[in-house]
C-alpha cells in the first residue's frame, strides 16, 4: 500500500482539498463559482452534445451485433439475481438524489419554467417533462457507458479494475505509465468529492427533516453530528462485505421506497398520477432529441435556465460516473451487453419515471389543482424541507416523514458504502476485494470532504465544487466512448473468426464421420 502512487497522490489531493476548504472557505467557494459560471456559459454545448452521444452509444450497443458479447468469459454467468442486481445499482446510483428532488424539482419548474408563463397547466406539463429528462435515460447512459467499459475490460480482457484500463485501445501499455496513473488519480479524487457531495446533500435534507418534525437546530454542528453517525454506520456496512452490507441495504431501500410510492399513489390523486406517467413519458420520448440539444443563443433568459439546470445536471452526473460506473461494473460480471444496457439504462429510468409521477404529480395536484401554493413557497424558501412539507398534506404525515428519513439515511449509507468499496478498488491497483483498512480510510476522507462542502455554503457549495472538480472528466468520457467501440470492433471480428473456424471444424468432423461410415 505504501508503494501505491495512485493511493498516495489521490489521498494528498483529497487532504489538500479538505485543508483549503477549512482554512480558506470563502476563497474556495468564490473561485469555484467563478469557474462554474465560465464552464456552463462557454461549454454548455459540449455538455449537451456529450450527453446525447452517451445515449446514442448505449442504444446502438444494445441493438447491434455486439449485444451478445458477454461481460466476462463466454462461460461466465451473473453473480446476482436480476432483482438484487437492479436494487444494488439503483441504490448505489442516484437514490439519495431522487428523494431530495422528488417534490422540489417539479414544483421549482412549475413556478419558473424554462419558457412560457409559470403557474399554468402548460407549466405543470413542462415541469414534469424536464424532470423526466434530467433524471431519465441521459444520466443512466453516463453511468452505463462507464460501467460497461470497466466490466468489459476487467472481466473479458483481464485488465485491472482501474479507470485507466478504459483507455487501453488508445494508450496500450501506457496505461501503466504516468499517463495512466494520472487518469486513475483524477478518477479517485473525483469519486471521493462526488460521493462527499452526496453525503452533504443527504445531511442537509436529514437535518431539514429533523428540524421540520421535531425542531432540531438546523446548524452546521448538527449536520456534522449527522455525518459522524452516518459515517459510523456505512463503515460498519462496508467492512461487512459486498454480499452482506450493500446487497442487504439495497433490498431494504427498495422496499421502503416502494412502500412510500404506494402510499402516496393510493392516498393521492391516483388517476391523475397515472395520466401524468403516461402523458409525460410519451411527450418525453417525442421531444427527447429537441430537449437534449436545446440551447437558445438569442434568448439569454432561457439559455440561462438551461445552463443552471440541464447543464448543471449533466456536469453533476459526471462527478458520479467513476463511482457508479465502477460499482455497476463490479456487480455486472457475466451479463451480456444487451442485458446490461437494458438493465442499467431502461429499467432504472422507468422506475424513476414512476417515482416522479407519483411524488411530482401529487405535488403539482396540490398546488395547481387544489391551490395549496404554500407548498411551492416552502420549496423556494428551503428546498431541504420540500418533501416533509409535502407529506403534511396527507394522512399519517408523521409516519410518512419518518419513513422518508429512514429511506434517506439508508440510501446515504448504501451510496457511501458502495463508494468506499469502489475507492478502495480504484486506489489499490484494481483489487476487486479491497482491504477494510483502505475502505475505512476513504470513508473518513469522504466524511471530511462533505464537512468542507457544508462549511463552504451548504447546497450551492455542494453543487458548485463537485462540478468544478469533475469538469475534466467529461472530455475523458467522450474518449472512453471511442475506446469502447474500437475494442468491441476488434472483439467482434475475433469472435466471428472463432465461430467461422469452429463451424469449419464441425463441417470437417461431419465429413470425416460420413466417410468412415461409407468405408465401413
Amino acid at each position: 500500500m505504501l508503494n501505491n502512487i495512485v493511493l498516495k497522490a489521490s489521498l494528498f489531493l483529497c487532504l489538500l482539498f479538505i485543508g483549503i476548504g477549512v482554512l480558506f472557505t470563502e476563497a474556495l467557494s468564490t473561485s469555484a463559482s467563478t469557474i462554474l459560471n465560465f464552464l456552463i456559459t462557454h461549454f454548455d454545448w459540449f455538455y449537451l452534445t456529450s450527453g446525447t452521444i452517451f445515449v446514442i452509444l448505449c442504444l446502438y450497443l444494445m441493438f447491434s451485433k455486439y449485444g451478445s458479447i458477454r461481460l466476462g468469459k463466454n462461460t461466465d454467468r451473473p453473480d446476482y439475481s436480476t432483482k438484487s442486481w437492479i436494487a444494488m445499482l439503483f441504490s448505489g446510483g442516484m437514490g439519495v438524489g431522487l428523494v431530495f428532488w422528488a417534490v422540489a424539482e417539479p414544483l421549482y419548474h412549475y413556478v419558473t419554467p424554462p419558457y412560457g408563463e409559470g403557474g399554468t397547466a402548460e407549466a405543470a406539463h413542462i415541469a414534469m417533462q424536464y424532470t423526466f429528462f434530467h433524471w431519465g435515460v441521459f444520466p443512466w447512459a453516463i453511468f452505463a457507458v462507464m460501467g460497461l467499459g470497466l466490466a468489459y475490460f476487467q472481466f473479458r480482457k483481464g485488465l485491472p479494475a482501474s479507470i485507466s484500463s478504459l483507455f487501453y485501445p488508445v494508450l496500450g501499455d501506457r496505461i501503466y505509465s504516468p499517463i495512466g496513473k494520472s487518469i486513475d488519480i483524477l478518477a479517485v479524487f473525483i469519486t471521493a468529492i462526488g460521493v462527499a457531495s452526496t453525503l452533504g446533500l443527504s445531511t442537509l435534507q436529514i437535518n431539514g427533516g429533523l428540524n421540520y418534525l421535531w425542531g432540531a437546530p438546523n446548524t452546521v454542528i448538527t449536520q456534522i453530528l449527522i455525518i459522524a453517525i452516518a459515517t459510523a454506520f456505512f463503515l460498519i456496512s462496508s467492512c461487512s462485505g459486498l454480499d452482506k452490507g450493500i446487497k442487504l441495504l439495497s433490498n431494504v431501500n427498495m422496499l421502503i421506497a416502494f412502500a412510500l410510492m404506494l402510499s402516496i399513489f393510493l392516498l393521492g390523486p391516483t388517476a391523475q398520477i397515472l395520466q401524468v406517467l403516461v402523458s409525460t413519458t410519451g411527450s418525453h420520448v417525442q421531444t427527447m432529441i429537441d430537449t437534449s440539444v436545446r440551447l437558445q443563443p438569442f434568448n439569454s433568459e432561457e439559455n440561462a435556465w438551461v445552463s443552471s439546470w440541464t447543464v448543471f445536471y449533466w456536469a453533476w452526473w459526471m462527478t458520479w460516473a467513476p463511482f457508479v460506473g465502477s460499482f455497476v461494473a463490479r456487480i455486472s460480471k457475466g451479463r451480456t451487453i444487451k442485458e446490461y444496457v437494458l438493465g442499467v439504462l431502461l429499467v432504472p429510468t422507468f422506475i424513476t419515471f414512476i417515482w416522479f409521477s407519483i411524488f411530482g404529480g401529487a405535488a403539482l395536484h396540490l398546488v395547481h389543482d387544489l391551490g395549496f401554493t404554500a407548498l411551492a413557497d416552502d420549496v423556494h424558501s428551503d428546498i431541504t424541507l420540500a418533501l416533509f412539507s409535502f407529506f403534511s398534506y396527507f394522512p399519517l404525515s408523521m409516519l410518512l416523514s419518518i419513513a422518508a428519513l429512514i429511506l434517506i439515511f439508508t440510501f446515504l449509507i448504501t451510496s457511501a458504502d458502495s463508494a468506499t468499496f469502489v475507492l478502495g478498488m480504484l486506489s489499490d491497483g484494481g483489487n476487486l476485494n479491497p482491504s477494510n483498512q483502505i475502505k475505512i480510510m476513504w470513508g473518513l476522507i469522504i466524511a471530511g470532504s462533505s464537512i468542507v462542502f457544508l462549511l463552504a455554503g451548504g447546497l450551492e457549495a455542494v453543487k458548485t465544487l463537485s462540478i468544478v472538480v469533475a469538469s475534466p472528466f467529461t472530455l475523458l468520457m467522450v474518449i472512453i466512448c471511442y475506446s469502447i467501440l474500437k475494442a468491441l470492433k476488434k472483439d467482434g471480428f475475433e469472435t466471428s473468426e472463432e465461430l467461422e473456424a469452429e463451424n469449419e471444424s464441425n463441417i470437417d468432423s461431419i465429413h470425416s464421420n460420413s466417410s468412415k461410415k461409407k468405408s465401413s
